[in-house]
C-alpha cells in the first residue's frame, strides 16, 4: 500500500496523502487532481478499489453462455435497458466452443475496471464446473449477481425462478390431462437447477402417488440435438408426457416423438422450459412454464447497482413466481390399449 501510494504521487506530482484521500473516497480533492491520481492508478497498472471503479466508462459487464437459444437475448435486452436506465455501459460476454471462455472474459473485465458483472447461465450453477474465477471476483470485492441457482460455496446476490414451483405446474398439467407415465428431460445431473427441479418432480409425484422411477429421467446438453437424442430413449420406454428444463429441450423431444413416427400431443404431450421467443409459433405451439424474465432481469440490475451505490450485499436468493402457459403440444392422455 506504501509502495502504491508513493508511485502514484510521484507520477501525479502530489503528496501521498492526497493521493490517500482520493483512494478513500474523501473530500478537499479537486476534480482535476483526483482524476490525475485515478488515471496514475490505470497507468502504473494498480487496482482501483471497488467504490472508485465505476468513475471510469461505468461499465457492467454482462456474461452469457450463448445467444443461440432465445432466452439469453431476451434477458440481454431487459439488463441492457436496465443498465442504461440506471447510467451503466453493458459489455456483453457471450461464451464460444473452443473460444473465449468464461474465466477469460473475467480477466478482461477486470482489466477494463467494470463496476460489476451479471452472470446468466454460468458455470456458477454446474456443481462440476471451475469456480476459480468467481473467486478472483470475490477477492477484488467487485459487485456481481448470479441469474438462477449456483453451487452452494458461492455466496453471491442471486434473482432466481422457483424450480419448485415451475416443476409443480408442469406436472401438475400433466397429471390433470389424465397422464400417469411421465418422463423428466433435465439438464447436466451437476446443474443446480435441474437438480432442483428433479427434488421437486420426486416430492410432487410422490404427493401425489405417482411413481417416478431412475428410467424415467433423462439428462441431457441444453440443445435440440441433445433434447433428441434423450427424449428418443424415454418415449422408447413408453411415456406419454415429457416435462422439460427448457424450450429447446422441449422442441428436441417433439423432434424425437415425431421420427419415432408419434403425434404431439395425440400419442405424447410435451411441456417446455422458459417461454423463449417464438414457442407461440412452434409446430405445434408450445406449452411451456414462463419464467418472468422482465421481473428477473431488472431485480438483478437493482441489486448490482445498490452493491455498486452502497456496498449492500443482500444474502437471500431472491425467487420469481413462474407461471404456466398452455398451448397445443400438451393434450389428453392416449387411452390405454389394454
Amino acid at each position: 500500500m506504501t509502495r502504491r501510494l508513493a508511485e502514484v504521487a510521484k507520477k501525479v506530482g502530489v503528496s501521498e496523502a492526497t493521493v490517500s484521500r482520493v483512494l478513500n473516497g474523501k473530500p478537499g480533492v479537486s476534480d482535476a487532481t483526483r482524476e490525475a491520481v485515478l488515471t496514475a492508478l490505470d497507468v502504473l497498472g494498480y487496482e482501483r478499489p471497488s467504490r472508485l471503479r465505476g468513475e471510469r466508462g461505468r461499465l457492467v459487464g454482462l456474461v452469457l453462455p450463448e445467444l443461440q437459444n432465445p432466452i439469453f437475448p431476451a434477458f440481454a435486452e431487459v439488463v441492457g435497458g436496465a443498465l442504461a436506465q440506471q447510467g451503466f455501459t453493458p459489455v456483453l460476454c457471450t461464451r464460444t466452443v473452443g473460444g473465449v471462455s468464461e474465466a477469460d472474459y473475467v480477466d478482461l473485465l477486470l482489466q477494463q475496471h467494470v463496476s460489476g458483472i451479471v452472470f446468466a447461465g454460468g458455470l456458477y450453477a454446474q456443481g462440476n464446473a471451475s469456480h476459480t474465477h468467481y473467486e478472483r471476483v470475490r477477492e477484488r470485492g467487485l459487485p456481481i449477481v448470479l441469474v438462477n441457482a449456483a453451487v452452494e460455496h458461492l455466496r453471491f446476490p442471486q434473482v432466481s425462478c422457483d424450480d419448485v414451483a415451475a416443476a409443480e405446474m408442469a406436472l401438475a398439467h400433466l397429471l390433470a390431462l389424465g397422464h400417469r407415465r411421465v418422463g423428466i428431460l433435465l439438464g447436466s445431473p451437476d446443474h443446480v437447477p435441474s437438480r432442483r427441479k428433479l427434488a421437486a418432480f420426486r416430492a410432487f409425484a410422490e404427493e401425489k402417488g405417482l411413481e417416478l422411477a431412475p428410467e424415467q429421467v433423462e439428462h441431457a446438453l441444453f440443445s435440440i440435438e441433445g433434447g433428441h437424442a434423450a427424449a428418443a430413449r424415454l418415449v422408447r420406454r413408453g411415456v406419454t408426457g415429457i416435462a422439460c428444463a427448457s424450450d429447446v429441450l422441449a422442441l428436441g423431444a417433439i423432434r424425437a416423438a415425431r421420427r419415432a413416427g408419434l403425434s404431439v400431443p395425440g400419442d405424447v404431450s410435451v411441456v417446455g422450459y422458459d417461454d423463449s421467443a417464438l414457442m407461440n409459433c412452434a409446430d405445434p405451439p408450445l406449452t411451456t412454464v414462463r419464467q418472468p424474465i422482465e421481473a428477473m432481469g431488472r431485480a438483478a440490475v437493482e441489486l448490482l447497482v445498490s452493491q455498486i451505490r452502497a456496498g449492500a450485499v443482500p444474502g437471500d436468493e431472491l425467487l420469481f413466481e413462474p407461471e404456466l402457459v398452455v398451448r397445443s403440444s400438451t393434450g389428453p392422455a392416449p387411452a390405454d390399449p389394454a
